[in-house]
C-alpha cells in the first residue's frame, strides 16, 4: 500500500500527520505551500477541488476531510487503537472530530485571515473579537470534556491529536487561555508524545525550507 500525506506546516494536516506516525504507517510526505499558493496549481487541485490540506492518496485516490482520513486510518491500522473500539464510544469520538473541523476550526480560520468572511474596510478586529467569543465558548466545553481526564477517553485517540491542533492554532493567536486549565494540560501533555514531537520537527524544517525559497 502506498499512503502519501499532503501537508503544511501550521495547518490541521498535523493530524493526520500524527495519527498516521501514531499507526505505524510507511507513508510519505509531499510539503504544501499555501502562501506561495501550492493548494490552487491545477495538479493540486486535481487531487482536491477545495484547494485544502490535508489530502490523504491512498494508492492513488485521494481522500480528502480529517475526520474521513481519521476513519480510514483507524480502519487499516486497527492495531493503534486511534478509535474507541466500543461502538457508542467510537461515534463520540467522530462526534469530537466533526466539532473540531466544522464548530472549532472555522473561528481559528476568521482570526487568521478576517478578510476572507468580511471585506467591510475596517471589520477585521470586530470578526477578531466575535470568533474569539465563541473559540473561548468551544474552549470552554472542551475544558469540561477534559475534567480529571488525561485524554477524551481510556486511551488516546484521534479525536485528542485534532483537538491538540485546535487549542496549539489558537495559542499562536492573541488569546486569552490561561482559564482553560485543562485543555492547557491536555496541550502540554500531548506536546510530550513522540509522534507529536516528530510532526513538529518535520514542521520546523519545512518552514525553514519554505523561508529560504521565499
Amino acid at each position: 500500500m502506498q499512503i502519501t500525506l499532503y501537508y503544511s506546516p501550521i495547518a490541521c494536516s498535523l493530524v493526520p500527520y500524527v495519527t498516521l506516525t501514531e499507526a505505524g504507517a510507511d507513508f510519505q510526505i509531499r510539503n504544501v505551500n499555501l502562501r506561495k499558493g501550492e493548494q490552487t496549481t491545477l495538479d493540486y487541485l486535481k487531487l482536491n477541488p477545495k484547494h485544502k490540506v490535508p489530502v490523504l492518496v491512498i494508492d492513488g485516490q485521494a481522500l480528502t476531510e480529517n475526520v474521513a482520513i481519521q476513519m480510514w486510518i483507524d480502519r487499516n491500522f486497527p492495531h493503534a487503537n486511534l478509535l474507541p473500539k466500543d461502538s457508542w464510544a467510537q461515534l463520540r469520538a467522530i462526534s469530537i472530530m466533526s466539532w473540531c473541523a466544522s464548530g472549532i476550526h472555522p473561528f481559528l480560520a476568521r482570526i487568521n485571515s478576517p478578510p476572507r468572511v468580511c471585506d467591510v474596510p475596517g471589520a477585521d478586529e470586530s470578526v477578531r473579537r466575535l470568533a474569539a467569543g465563541q473559540l473561548y465558548e468551544n474552549y470552554k466545553i472542551a475544558d469540561e470534556m477534559l475534567a480529571e481526564r488525561e485524554f477524551f477517553f481510556d486511551h488516546f485517540t484521534a479525536a485528542d491529536a485534532h483537538f491538540f491542533w485546535c487549542f496549539r492554532r489558537g495559542t499562536q493567536f492573541e488569546l486569552e487561555l490561561g482559564k482553560y486549565a485543562n485543555c492547557q494540560a491536555h496541550y502540554a501533555r500531548l506536546q510530550n508524545r513522540p509522534s507529536i514531537q516528530k510532526c513538529l520537527v518535520h514542521e520546523n524544517a519545512v518552514q525553514a525550507e519554505f523561508a529560504k525559497a521565499a
